[in-house]
């Protein structure tokens, strides 16, 4: 079965459907103006990938392996694939520089296909960059090209079907290249859902969601991605991988975990079998409001430790909260907004009403005001929309990016403090620094951190100078480089300070194992 549409194409320039793209009102230029300036930095028009590199004996292989009319070289499909959507990507594409192009776009139907093309790129040492929605914020879709022929973009694009539902065991195998509402519409035809919602859900794809770890907005009812994984399929250059056999196994280490959160690097997943959910029959959501950060943050580790999680448990510290309730009325009618919290509950309309009543109790026992559905409801209308509104703010010389980690409840504080002072003292007088969290553990949560500042003449190098500051904070702290958005090539630099030596040995002798040629990603993942 697949999917009746699917998603638009994003601008190479731009996150998202060109046609939803945001124009900021004239009452938030206003604002705009007053904490950074205006200033109008428009995307450079025209620009054009390089030649490409590979000739035409090459890809006349490609060709016969999956059809002429799925090895694309056209400029157009090369510069959508080039690199992911983090603000360094786009500031390098909104500049011109679509220099990363792969050389071809190569579109495989099924697992043989895949297994295929990655022979005929070990045979003539072409790079393969598998691609699924593009979405990749951590500079996961930029093989180095040292050493190569040239790169390809392995394009799932046609791997979109929903191969098998067991209602009885509640799993349901999924290829990779189906995006978030596909999946979901797919298995809504069976009364299922993944329940898996991260902001990047209406473009980012399965395999993508696998090969990054990722984790959903709804991550405390329905759990992070990986742990939804039952079992997979992936190709690799020296042959085909097929894990799981059971629900749990003590036939020694779980070789699924090396393919999720491998980025591409070890192998392309080509199906997997995930555990599905009965679609919820009610669903609401509400807001709570907390004096501080770590008043909230407090209930919510209550909450999470006593079993009493909702499906949606997010919190945003004052600095967020202020700038995302400008209106006092909005947050209890007080000039002191104190932190928002959001609690969302999905299920029967008898365990909406059962859970709600008992978080209830938990969070005013614990200080927690209600407020209502309004903030509950604002936030689920605007939950993918923060991208869009990057794009508006970088059009007029605001720099904003994203960064994430995650640590035990012990060191949330400090963790919060060190690296909200390392991009303070980065970016200057005048950025803005602010952060939430909205996934939790028995033993810790995530800290996601968002940055507003003025565009400096050099913005690429203005980030990444923030991005090393807060990642040296982050590794000081004893947290991870990140939580969910992966490794990439932005965070490989730190990734050693998080698993050592002996950790980095291991990764590297798996890529030798599975890949020895190492066409596939090279440069992104293994230190």
């Amino acid at each position: 079965m697949t999917p009746e549409t699917h998603a638009a194409e994003m601008h190479p320039q731009r996150w998202g459907d060109p046609a939803a793209a945001t124009v900021l009102p004239d009452s938030a230029l206003g604002l705009v103006d007053l904490a950074f300036g205006l200033q109008e930095r428009p995307a450079v028009t025209g620009a054009t990938p390089p030649p490409v590199g590979l000739d035409d004996g090459l890809l006349d292989g490609l060709r016969a392996v999956v059809g002429p009319d799925h090895v694309l070289v056209d400029d157009a499909t090369r510069a959508v694939r080039t690199r992911g959507k983090s603000t360094p990507d786009l500031l390098r594409a909104r500049a011109g520089d679509l220099g990363d192009a792969p050389d071809a776009v190569v579109r495989p139907d099924g697992h043989g296909e895949v297994a295929a093309v990655l022979a005929w790129a070990a045979e003539h040492r072409v790079a393969v960059v598998p691609f699924g929605g593009g979405t990749c914020v951590t500079g996961g879709l930029v093989a180095r090209r040292d050493g190569f022929a040239g790169v390809v973009s392995l394009d799932l694009v046609r791997m979109k079907r929903l191969l098998a539902v067991d209602d009885v065991s509640m799993t349901a195998t999924l290829q990779p290249g189906l995006r978030g509402p596909e999946a979901e519409a797919l298995l809504a035809a069976h009364g299922l859902t993944l329940g898996h919602h991260p902001q990047s859900f209406e473009h980012a794809s399965i395999g993508g969601f696998a090969a990054t770890r990722s984790s959903g907005q709804s991550s405390a009812g329905y759990g992070r991605f990986d742990a939804m994984v039952v079992g997979l399929t992936a190709a690799t250059p020296t042959g085909s991988l097929d894990l799981g056999s059971s629900p749990a196994n003590a036939a020694g280490p779980d070789l699924r975990q090396l393919l999720l959160g491998s980025e591409g690097a070890f192998g392309v997943i080509t199906s997997v079998t995930v555990r599905v959910r009965r679609a919820p029959a009610a669903a609401t959501y509400e807001g709570w409001r907390w004096p501080s950060f770590d008043s909230g943050a407090d209930a919510m580790r209550a909450l999470a430790q006593s079993g009493l999680l909702p499906t949606v448990l997010r919190l945003s510290d004052e600095n967020e909260t202020a700038i995302n309730l400008a209106d006092p009325s909005s947050i209890g009618g007080t000039d002191d907004p104190g932190c928002l919290m959001i609690t969302g509950y999905e299920g029967t309309a008898e365990q909406v009403d059962a859970r709600r009543a008992a978080v209830t109790t938990v969070l005013e026992r614990l200080g927690g005001t209600p407020l209502g559905a309004g903030p509950g409801e604002r936030w689920v209308h605007g939950r993918y929309g923060a991208p869009y509104l990057r794009d508006a703010l970088l059009d007029h010389g605001v720099l904003v990016e994203t960064l994430e980690t995650a640590t035990f409840w012990s060191d949330r504080s400090r963790l919060h403090a060190d690296v909200r002072a390392a991009l303070q003292a980065s970016l200057g007088d005048g950025a803005l620094v602010l952060c939430h969290v909205s996934h939790v553990y028995e033993t810790g949560c995530s800290l996601y951190f968002t940055v507003a500042a003025r565009q400096g003449d050099d913005p690429l190098a203005q980030w990444q100078a923030a991005k090393a500051a807060a990642s040296d904070a982050i590794v000081a702290a004893g947290a991870t480089i990140t939580h969910h958005h992966a490794v990439g090539t932005d965070h490989k630099p730190w990734l050693a300070h998080e698993i050592g030596e002996v950790g980095v040995r291991l990764l590297r002798a798996v890529k030798a194992e599975l890949d020895p040629v190492g066409v596939l990603n090279p440069g992104v993942l293994i230190p």
